[in-house]
């Protein structure tokens, strides 16, 4: 298969095909003598695990690890994957914990508002950021 046919089969594009290969994610079984990429069918696979490692927050780094566990699957225990994932999850809920924090101070700023029409000379917001501006300052 070709590059433009691996990659309407595993629906990205073609460059991002590219990319993976360039970052060591995916080669081709071979190069033409004319220099055109060769796939076999396993490269739509591998596209598909890598998609849906990406969707799942998973870093280039990662998948390349992830990759080299699914390959080499007999000389490694399921623990490794496993380990991978909990460092994931675990930087996930880190996420979320401070995307709440931000949510929380950000909904407290705004709800002290009036949101007028008049001009923003004292808006509570902008009053808020400058003291917040001013104690890091400090």
């Amino acid at each position: 298969m070709k590059i433009g046919q691996i990659a309407k089969a595993s629906g990205v594009r073609i460059d991002t095909l590219r990319y993976y290969e360039k970052e060591g994610l995916i080669r081709p079984s071979f190069r033409t003598d004319a220099g055109y990429r060769e796939y076999d069918q396993s490269a739509v696979q591998q596209m598909q695990f890598i998609l849906k490692a990406k969707a799942l927050g998973f870093s280039l780094q990662e998948i390349r690890e992830l990759l080299s566990l699914r390959i080499d699957r007999d000389h490694h225990p399921c623990s490794e994957v496993k380990e991978l994932a909990e460092a994931k999850l675990a930087s996930i809920e880190e996420k979320i914990a401070e995307l709440q924090r931000m949510h929380r101070a950000l909904k407290r700023i705004s709800d002290q508002c009036c949101g007028g029409a008049e001009p923003a000379t004292h808006c509570s917001i902008l009053d808020s950021l400058e003291r917040a501006v001013s104690a890091d300052s400090q």
